[in-house]
């Protein structure tokens, strides 16, 4: 998994590529933890146009992250979501506490 890391105002943009897994999961959590700490930011947008799977260890990413965020005071917003892994974030319920948007700029200017 190869992950990008672009700051905006106070949302740090996070560009995943690759499969987000068991096997690359805790990496993921690892590196944005760091970045999120690192930078102060109180958004987040994960850019999923890269991803080309997830499983159940991606999805736990993901709600990681909204929690770390969340305690914060602020949000976690998906963008670029491709058909299986929307799929995926339909089947667990993720939309109800996370919002999708189809592109990064989208998703700054609802911040």
């Amino acid at each position: 998994m190869f992950l990008d890391f672009n700051m905006q105002r106070d949302i740090l943009i996070v560009t995943l590529k690759g499969e987000l897994d068991h096997n690359s999961a805790e990496e993921v959590r690892v590196k944005i933890d760091d970045k999120i700490d690192m930078n102060e930011a109180k958004n987040i947008i994960l850019d999923f146009s890269g991803v080309s799977f997830m499983d159940s260890s991606g999805i736990g990413a993901v709600m990681g992250r909204y929690k770390k965020i969340s305690y914060r005071g602020g949000n976690l917003f998906i963008s670029n979501v491709n058909k299986n892994v929307n799929k995926i974030f339909e089947l667990a319920g993720l939309y109800k506490v996370i919002k999708k948007y189809n592109t990064i700029e989208e998703a700054v200017g609802c911040i």
